[in-house]
């Protein structure tokens, strides 16, 4: 599949990533999209529909799992691409109002493997979703505010010992400054009369902070992107891009674009990669077509999964923290990522699964391999693959700076990714 037909682009990318500061958010834009190509959203507490083809998707929380069947009788095998719609970052506490030296605070906690440091001394706006109580219901109510609230200030060098910078301590010096005074106001009665609900009402609530400064193509020749939380919806743009693209498409499997909340702190929730959220999905899509439990066991047993994160780009002021023979570039073609200790389950013929599809698009391939002394982060590849017993193969596209509240990656990645991915879901024969 030639990389023009995903239409995926940096200044897309940049669009998407924008739109979307929080998994809900991520979640909100990547629907739009599908409701735009006629997919249509089901319920998990309802009964589906068994009338031929299908383009659904369905929602839980900030995951979502998207699909296209065609009306086909028999095992059709699948083809997944899976990312992670959350991103390392601050978010509010349960009792946020804090006043301390005459200024008025908000309670902040890390989440994931936020660079704590990249998150000072930026403004810093809110989003997430709100549970309001409606009479006897409880409704929910995403809320978005972008506007330069928030700001956790740095301590300065003449204060500090040495004068060397201060390590941040989670518990005490990433509160942020919002205003003036030596009595505290209430922060969650400001947004929810930001999101037009009325304080009283309020919950529960799920609020992270995220950096109001936009994305922007950067670099002498405008072929990087400078981006927040390109970890992970570097992956979610270019694979929704692709599923889209697929759909229209179709090759000898199902393909599925499947997103989850939660992998920065470990996937287990309701609605994480350890939950029972995509093997559900795709055996209600065998029993939707007509199938049972053992067409839905033959389907799984046939399908493979690529789990997308975001790949480690060789950092050019430390070469030397890199696998020597594993250099990896920005602009470099999609990243094939293989640890011998299963942080990633890419096995040989996960690899060859992506490499072939690589060849198809027309796209160089490059190889990761972290070093063998310093440990290595993993993905919703593993727990994916115990979980559902399918193939699967870790991918990602080339980035420095990850888990900083802004990351870089290169321009023409966005659409080298997005293609792979795209032919990696129309495979022309199916089978491990």
């Amino acid at each position: 599949m030639p990389v023009s037909t995903t239409a995926a682009t940096a200044p897309g990318l940049c669009a998407f990533i924008d739109e979307s500061p929080s998994p809900f958010h991520v979640v909100r834009t990547a629907a739009r999209e599908l409701d735009a190509n006629g997919f249509t959203r089901l319920d998990e507490a309802a009964p589906w529909p068994s009338d031929g083809p299908s383009k659904h998707y369905v929602v839980r929380g900030g995951s979502l799992i998207a699909w296209a069947s065609a009306d086909a009788a028999g095992v059709t095998p699948f083809r997944v691409v899976g990312a992670h719609t959350d991103s390392p970052n601050l978010r509010v506490k349960q009792h946020p109002d804090l006043a301390s030296a005459g200024w008025q605070l908000v309670g902040l906690e890390p989440y994931g493997g936020a660079l704590l440091n990249s998150w000072l001394d930026r403004e810093l706006g809110i989003s997430g979703r709100l549970s309001v109580r409606d009479g006897d219901a409880v409704r929910e109510r995403l809320v978005r505010i972008d506007e330069p609230i928030l700001r956790v200030p740095q301590l300065a060098i003449h204060l500090s010992e040495d004068r060397k910078g201060v390590t941040l301590d989670p518990q005490r010096h990433v509160n942020a400054v919002w205003g003036v005074g030596r009595e505290p106001r209430s922060f969650l009665a400001f947004v929810a009369e930001h999101a037009g609900v009325d304080p009283a009402t309020l919950l529960g609530w799920e609020l992270m902070t995220h950096d109001l400064a936009p994305s922007r193509i950067i670099g002498r020749d405008q072929d990087l992107v400078s981006a927040p939380r390109l970890d992970n919806q570097g992956t979610c743009y270019a694979g929704l891009r692709a599923f889209l693209a697929a759909s229209e498409e179709p090759g000898a499997a199902i393909p599925v674009f499947a997103t989850f909340d939660h992998e920065e702190v470990g996937s287990q929730s309701d609605r994480g990669a350890q939950s029972d959220l995509l093997p559900t999905v795709l055996e209600r899509i065998v029993l939707s077509r007509g199938g049972d439990r053992s067409e839905f066991f033959a389907a799984v047993a046939g399908s493979v999964c690529a789990s997308g994160d975001m790949a480690h780009a060789t950092h050019p002021n430390y070469a030397e923290r890199h696998e020597p023979a594993h250099r990896i570039q920005v602009n470099g073609g999609p990243v094939l990522k293989v640890n011998q200790n299963l942080r990633y389950a890419t096995d040989a013929v996960g690899a060859g699964a992506f490499a072939l599809a690589c060849a198809q698009a027309g796209v160089p391939l490059q190889r990761y391999v972290h070093r063998a002394d310093l440990p290595c982060g993993s993905t919703i590849g593993p727990m994916t693959a115990a979980g559902t017993g399918m193939t699967t193969v870790d991918v990602g596209a080339a980035q420095l700076a990850m888990h900083s509240a802004r990351e870089m990656m290169g321009a023409a990645d966005v659409a080298a990714y997005a293609a792979a991915l795209a032919a990696f879901l129309t495979p022309a024969v199916t089978g491990r």
